[in-house]
C-alpha cells in the first residue's frame, strides 16, 4: 500500500461512463484514490509502469488487447501488483482463467458498490477476493473424478477464439481485433475444433450457446 491511509487505484476500462461511475464510488470512501484511468490496454500498462499503483481494476474486453493477456504481462513485470478483474462476463466464463493467470479477484460490473470497495480493500491488503459464486465454482472443480467440460481444456487464446466465432465474428474480424494474423487465428480455430471434437463453426456456435459461453 502506498501509504498508511490510502490505496492508489488505476481503472482500465474502455467505457468512459463506467470509469466515471467507478471514480464516484471510490471518491466516497476517502482512502481509495484513483491514481489514473485508461481506455485501452496500452494505456493501462503505461500507467502501471509510470507510478506506484496498489490495485489495478482491469476489464477483460479491451479494444486493443484481451485483459487476460495484459494481466499475464503485468504479473511478469510486477508480481506484487494486485490486479482485480472487473467485467461484464459471468464468473463461469472467465473467473477461473483470470485467477490462474494471476488475478487476485474477479468481480462482475453489476456488483454492488459496497462489494467493489470491500474487494479493493481486501486485495490491497494482500488477500484474494473470491465471491460466493466463484467459491462454489472452485469447490466444484476439486476432485479427480470431475468430468471437465471440453471448453475448459482450451488455452486462453483458443477459448477467446471460440467465443468470438460463436458471437458471429469471422476469422478476419478476430485477427484484426486481436492484432494477429489470419493464419494464427485459423490455427487456433483448427486446434479448438480438434480438441472439442467439432466439425465446423455451426457446431461450435451451438456448443457455445448450449453451455452459456455466449449470449443467445
Amino acid at each position: 500500500m502506498s501509504s498508511k491511509n490510502s490505496i492508489k487505484v488505476v481503472i482500465a476500462d474502455d467505457h468512459a461512463i463506467v470509469r466515471e461511475g467507478l471514480k464516484q464510488i471510490l471518491a466516497d470512501t476517502g482512502e481509495i484514490i484513483v491514481a489514473g484511468e485508461a481506455e485501452n490496454a496500452l494505456e493501462a500498462i503505461r500507467l502501471v509502469r509510470r507510478g506506484k499503483c496498489d490495485v489495478l481494476l482491469l476489464d477483460i474486453s479491451m479494444p486493443d488487447r484481451n485483459g487476460i493477456d495484459v494481466l499475464k504481462q503485468l504479473r511478469k513485470e510486477y508480481p506484487d501488483l494486485a490486479v482485480l478483474m472487473l467485467t461484464m462476463h459471468r464468473e463461469d466464463q472467465y473467473a477461473i482463467r483470470s485467477l490462474k493467470a494471476g488475478a487476485v479477484g474477479y468481480l462482475n460490473k453489476q456488483s454492488a458498490p459496497a462489494e467493489l470497495v470491500n474487494a479493493i480493500r481486501q486485495v490491497a491488503g494482500g488477500k484474494k477476493y473470491i465471491t460466493p459464486t466463484l467459491a462454489q465454482e472452485l469447490a466444484n472443480q476439486i476432485g479427480e473424478d470431475r468430468d471437465v467440460p471440453l471448453h475448459e481444456t482450451l488455452s486462453d487464446r483458443e477459448y477467446q477464439t471460440l467465443t468470438m466465432i460463436a458471437s458471429g465474428k469471422t476469422v478476419s474480424d478476430i485477427a484484426n481485433e486481436l492484432l494477429l494474423s489470419v493464419k494464427t487465428i485459423s490455427m487456433y480455430r483448427s486446434r479448438l475444433l480438434q480438441k472439442m471434437k467439432l466439425r465446423h463453426n455451426a457446431e461450435l456456435t451451438h456448443y457455445a450457446i448450449k453451455n452459456h459461453l455466449v449470449e443467445e
